[in-house]
C-alpha cells in the first residue's frame, strides 16, 4: 500500500494520489487509525459544561471513531474530558447531559466522582487488589483555546504544537467574545470521499472558475498557501474598502488587507477566520463516498457578516459540493490515473497528498 500511494516530496514533479485511493477500502479502514485517532477534533465549547455539576456525553467523530466521551464541571469548578464507558463491563455510563453529584452507572451500581475517580461498587467487598488505577475512569486528551474544546483518543503531538502556528498568528483575536450561531450553524451531506472534499478545500486555483461571487471580493492575484507542520493556512486578502481585518500592529499581517484565514488541521478540521468571526468546518466521514460537513459559526462583530469573503458561505459550499460530486463520479474512471499539481497553486493539496501516504505507510 505505500508503494502504491507514495507521493513526490518535489511538487514540481510530483502527481496526486491515485483515483483508485478514493474507492480503497482497506486505505480507509486504515485512515480511522493512522489519521483520526491520532488528531485533534473540535468537539464543542463551553457551554455545554458551564457551571459546577454540569455533564454532557459526546461522541468522538460518530459513524467513524465513534468513542463516547464525557465533558463534566466537578464541584471545584474544574473542567474534565473523560471516557463514558464505566470500568467493570463497558456500559455506557453517562446518556443524557445534565447537572449530576456523582456518576453512576445504571448496569450494575459503580460509582465515580465528577473528575472520574472511582468511589463505590457494590458486591466488591471481597475482590483482592481492588480498586486500582484501571478502575478509574480514563482521562481523554483535551485541549483549550478560549472557549473552544478540543479532544483526541492517542494525540500524535500536543496540542499547543500542532495549533501553535494558529494560535500565534491570531493571537490578537478575542476568542473569549466569539459567540456560538446555532441559527446560521448547519450540515451538508455529500456524496463524496472525505478526502475529495478536503482537496479542494486545500487549494484556491478553482476560486475564479466555480465561486464568481467569491472571486469578485477577493484578490486572486495575491492569494497564498502557507505550510506548516500539521496543516497550512490559505491566505485572502480583499479586493475592495470593506470585508477586511482591522489588524493591530502586535498582528504580522498588520498593514495587509486581509479579508480571510483559511486555516486546515490534518486531516479534516478547517478554521475559516473571517472579520465577523468564525467558522468552523469539521468533515466528518460516513462512508467511502459519503461524507458529513458540519459548519459552526461563532460571531464576533454581527455588523461585518454581509461582507466580504465570510458573506456567502452557504452558496460556496453548495458550489463545492456540487463540483466534488462530479469529481467523486469521474476519479473512478477506467480512463483516469493520476494527475499533476499546480506547483503556484495545489501547495495545500500536494501536502495533504503527502501527509495521507506517508501515514498509511508508517507501522
Amino acid at each position: 500500500m505505500s508503494q502504491r500511494y507514495s507521493i513526490h516530496a518535489d511538487i514540481t514533479r510530483a502527481s496526486t494520489l491515485p483515483g483508485a485511493y478514493y474507492s480503497d477500502p482497506a486505505a480507509y479502514e486504515a485512515g480511522k487509525e493512522k489519521y483520526f485517532a491520532h488528531s485533534w477534533q473540535f468537539i464543542g465549547d463551553e457551554s455545554l459544561v458551564k457551571v459546577p455539576g454540569q455533564v454532557a456525553p459526546l461522541e468522538l467523530l460518530p459513524g467513524l471513531l465513534n468513542e463516547n466521551i464525557l465533558l463534566t464541571r466537578d464541584a471545584d469548578d474544574r473542567l474534565h474530558c473523560l471516557s463514558n464507558v464505566c470500568t467493570h463491563r463497558g456500559m455506557k455510563l453517562c446518556e443524557g447531559a445534565g447537572n449530576e453529584r456523582i456518576l453512576r452507572c445504571r448496569y450494575h451500581g459503580r460509582r465515580f466522582g465528577l473528575d472520574g475517580r472511582f468511589q463505590s461498587m457494590p458486591e466488591f467487598e471481597t475482590a483482592v487488589d481492588f480498586p486500582t488505577e484501571a478502575d478509574h475512569l480514563a482521562r481523554v486528551p483535551s485541549a483549550k483555546w478560549g472557549p473552544l474544546l478540543f479532544a483526541s483518543v492517542k494525540p500524535a503531538a500536543p496540542f499547543e504544537h500542532v495549533f501553535a502556528p494558529v494560535i500565534e498568528r491570531l493571537h490578537w483575536l478575542p476568542l473569549k467574545e466569539f459567540r456560538y450561531d446555532a441559527a446560521h450553524s448547519r450540515d451538508y451531506l455529500v456524496r463524496c470521499h472525505w478526502a475529495l472534499y478536503v482537496d479542494n478545500y486545500l487549494e484556491g486555483f478553482h476560486i475564479p472558475f466555480i465561486h464568481s461571487a467569491l472571486n469578485d471580493v477577493i484578490d486572486y492575484d495575491t492569494y497564498r498557501t502557507e505550510t506548516f507542520e500539521w496543516g497550512n493556512l490559505q491566505l485572502a486578502h480583499t479586493k475592495g474598502a470593506q470585508g477586511s481585518f482591522d489588524l493591530p500592529k502586535s498582528s504580522p499581517d498588520f498593514g495587509q488587507k486581509i479579508s480571510a484565514y483559511y486555516y486546515w488541521m490534518f486531516p479534516n478540521l478547517m478554521l475559516n477566520f473571517y472579520p465577523w468571526g468564525l467558522s468552523i468546518n469539521v468533515v466528518r466521514p460516513i462512508g467511502i463516498d459519503t461524507t458529513k460537513v458540519s459548519f459552526i459559526r461563532y460571531v464576533w462583530d454581527e455588523s461585518k457578516i454581509e461582507t466580504g469573503a465570510g458573506a456567502q458561505l452557504d452558496r460556496v459550499e453548495r458550489e463545492d459540493e456540487q463540483v466534488v460530486e462530479l469529481v467523486q463520479r469521474g476519479i473512478h474512471s477506467r480512463f483516469y490515473t493520476r494527475g499533476r499539481f499546480s506547483p503556484t497553486r495545489e501547495q495545500g493539496t500536494h501536502q495533504f497528498h503527502r501527509m495521507l501516504a506517508e501515514k498509511l505507510a508508517q507501522d
